[in-house]
């Protein structure tokens, strides 16, 4: 047996994996099917309308904390979906 086809079963090793690797971004990522939005979309622009009024001011807080909090009763907080 020579050396030459030691060599290339080596190169096959990455050259396989490369290739493995290419095939599996393209399945998952479709990038040749993906809907290019900035491109395929189109937006109209309009004036922003609304109204911005001040409600009132806070001055002068003495406590760090909000009363009835529930930052440490995370069995309060986490709600589990029936």
């Amino acid at each position: 047996m020579s050396d030459d086809n030691g060599v290339w079963l080596l190169a096959l090793g990455p050259a396989g994996a490369a290739a493995l690797y290419w095939a599996i971004y393209r399945y998952y990522r479709n990038t040749d099917k993906s809907h290019a939005f900035e491109r395929e979309t189109k937006v109209d622009a309009k004036p922003v309308t609304g109204t911005d009024v001040k409600i009132g001011d806070v001055e002068g807080v003495r406590n760090s904390r909000i009363p009835g909090d529930n930052v440490k009763a995370y069995r309060n907080r986490v709600k589990r979906v029936r």
